[in-house]
């Protein structure tokens, strides 16, 4: 079994201070490798990087279609959000149309990652409600969905006609049979797959022309509409919705915890998978915007590409201390 591949390090006073590892795989429409680094067969949770993949049965049930759902809500179903204005009010308002109300959400509440709502929240002396929640745009597909289904309440459950249909999609377009599920922070289940099998998922998204069956108007649908609104589908400063606007809405990427990361590239009819096997946030950010810059799609002298890769840190007082680069056999 190969190692975690060195990808990403932090050098501070011309001595490498800090390394990540991980496993990363490059797919081309047929699901074959066109390039990896570490093992391609590792086992990982995609977390919600593979947020498209849990909307596929929104889409190509008739769900969506049948519920009016425009561009900017498909963008939301795959979103992991900063809690925004923009995000909370589009999910209520979604909600509503349903006849539903935030009391219908199983995700759970969080503060909000924005610094306005929470401010927001703080001087108003309110609590955050579910639709803060950064997995709330996906639930709101998911009740869709469940109204479609006619389903009970109770739609994060593994057994629940929902995520059952998740798991089939799932299954389906990574190629493999999930080895199992855990139970992610917003309460659904997360199914299991190699860094390969969710490489070959977001290479068969990269090639859908939007013309064939269900599935596939679903799949384009689904990364147009994430390359369209990258700030329904992240928010402002993130990694997800800068590196997509850098990239002129023509690739759609999407972070999970515990730092996986996908990119789906329709030009090049590629999809990409990577884990950073310490969980960093900082590795998995900078090792797909070195992917990204090595297929082409990505400029990596763009100030998005420069902030996550080749970028000198500083410390409180502007002092240059160090620079984050990618590894010298990677990509």
């Amino acid at each position: 079994m190969p190692s975690p591949h060195p990808m990403i390090e932090l050098w501070r006073g011309g001595l490498l201070e800090s390394t990540h590892t991980g496993h990363a795989v490059i797919c081309d429409e047929t699901g074959a490798i066109v390039e990896s680094w570490g093992d391609p067969g590792a086992v990982i949770f995609p977390r919600s990087s593979c947020k498209m993949i849990q909307a596929l049965p929104l889409l190509d049930s008739g769900a969506a279609e049948a519920h009016g759902l425009t561009d900017r809500q498909v963008a939301l179903s795959c979103a992991s959000h900063q809690g925004a204005a923009i995000h909370t009010e589009a999910v209520t308002r979604w909600l509503a149309d349903l006849g539903l109300s935030d009391a219908d959400l199983r995700c759970g509440a969080h503060e909000p990652y924005d610094t306005a709502e929470r401010n927001r929240l703080i001087k108003a002396d309110e609590k955050p409600c579910q639709c803060h929640n950064n997995c709330s745009g996906k639930h709101a597909g998911f009740l869709t969905l469940n109204r479609h289904l006619k389903g009970d309440a109770e739609y994060v459950e593994v057994d629940h006609p929902v995520q059952q249909a998740a798991k089939l999609a799932f299954e389906e377009v990574t190629g493999e049979t999930s080895p199992g599920f855990g139970i992610d922070g917003c309460s659904a289940p997360n199914f299991a797959t190699s860094v390969h099998g969710l490489a070959r998922a977001m290479a068969r998204f990269a090639a859908a022309t939007g013309t064939g069956d269900a599935r596939d108007r679903a799949m384009h649908r689904l990364t147009r509409a994430m390359g369209q609104y990258p700030e329904m589908v992240a928010g402002e400063g993130r990694a997800c919705t800068e590196l997509m606007r850098a990239m002129e809405g023509r690739v759609a990427i999407k972070t999970g915890a515990e730092a996986v990361f996908i990119a789906i590239i329709p030009e090049r009819k590629m999809g990409i998978a990577l884990k950073i096997t310490d969980g960093g946030t900082r590795g998995a950010e900078g090792a797909i915007t070195a992917l990204l810059a090595r297929l082409g799609v990505l400029d990596p002298n763009h100030p998005a590409a420069k902030k996550r890769l080749d970028a000198v840190q500083k410390n409180w007082r502007g002092r240059e201390t160090g620079i984050l680069r990618a590894a010298p056999s990677f990509p």
